[in-house]
């Protein structure tokens, strides 16, 4: 295992690869997360985003390729392996007919927890997950909020070291998916979390790193900043004190359409040279347009969603 910092990777996934049948849903998948912090997960439906969490969860074992918990090899050791893994699925498994306490209990003697140290640990997770009032509640009379919450809370009862939430905020009204947020911001805070969502927002708000899976491969690897600039900017907004001339605008070398937002407010779209803003305070100066504001405008993170999702699929 190769270590950054004298430190072992807490996952590394080597040239994962799994067929169903005749049809490969992922290949050559490589990855590697060495610190704390949430990673996004993103890909389209299909892309093999489940089958990717799955064989790291230890629910699916892969066709080809080594998958690496803490330096623990998944397929040799599965079970030394999943003591360091907290899996929340987009159902969260729950028993509606248990009480919170009852639920919790149950889960941390399916993870192998010592008895002794039980008790300490589902203070610490409902505590955590801010459900401990809800402790002797059955599931089925909680929330939809508070139910993902005991969800979480199974996650990350025994203390892993790696926690995997797929669509953890699915189905929650708007004030309790702001609370799920900020709980697994704090999660996060002493462990990795592996987030996969579709909403683009929850990536934005949430994850420092991305990882993107497109037909069955890894399209990107790497920061959320990154990923917000992926695609080049080709347009320019500005706010000036005179009118200017759209003839005179369209003059300035690289500038091909303007709109006019306001009388004063305009959006122009360039050819893919970042250097036409410097041309345009040169023209606003020589035409006395008296320029205020100019910014590049950045691409939405839906195009550069659709942008990578382009990428070629292996066949």
């Amino acid at each position: 295992m190769h270590e950054q910092n004298g430190q072992t990777p807490i996952v590394k996934i080597e040239h994962l690869s799994h067929r169903y049948s005749s049809s490969w849903a992922i290949r050559d998948i490589n990855m590697v997360i060495h610190q704390t912090g949430i990673v996004g997960l993103l890909g389209s439906n299909g892309a093999g985003k489940s089958t990717t969490m799955n064989i790291l969860c230890g629910v699916l074992n892969q066709t080809e390729g080594n998958v690496y918990i803490d330096g623990i090899d998944l397929r040799e050791a599965p079970e030394a392996a999943k003591l360091q893994i907290g899996f929340l699925p987009q159902a969260a498994p729950l028993y509606m007919d248990l009480t919170v306490d009852e639920y919790l209990t149950h889960c941390a003697f399916l993870r192998s927890m010592e008895k002794a140290k039980v008790p300490a640990a589902l203070e610490e997770a409902k505590a955590r997950c801010g459900i401990a009032h809800f402790s002797k509640r059955l599931i089925r009379n909680l929330s939809g909020g508070y139910r993902q919450r005991v969800g979480i809370a199974q996650a990350i009862i025994h203390r892993p070291k790696l926690v995997v939430l797929d669509e953890p905020t699915n189905g929650l009204d708007p004030n309790q998916i702001i609370e799920v947020r900020a709980l697994i911001r704090e999660i996060a805070l002493d462990r990795a979390v592996i987030f996969s969502t579709h909403i683009l927002s929850e990536v934005q708000v949430l994850c420092k790193d991305i990882q993107m899976i497109e037909g069955g491969r890894i399209v990107f690897a790497d920061t959320m900043d990154a990923f917000n600039n992926y695609v080049a900017p080709h347009s320019v907004l500005a706010v000036m004190h005179e009118p200017p001339v759209v003839e005179e605008l369209l003059k300035v070398e690289g500038v091909v359409k303007v709109d006019f937002l306001t009388e004063r407010q305009l959006r122009m779209f360039f050819n893919g040279d970042t250097d036409v803003t410097e041309r345009i305070m040169a023209a606003s100066i020589r035409h006395g347009w008296r320029l205020k504001e100019i910014s590049l405008e950045k691409s939405s993170l839906d195009e550069v969603f659709a942008q990578l999702s382009k990428k070629q699929h292996f066949s």
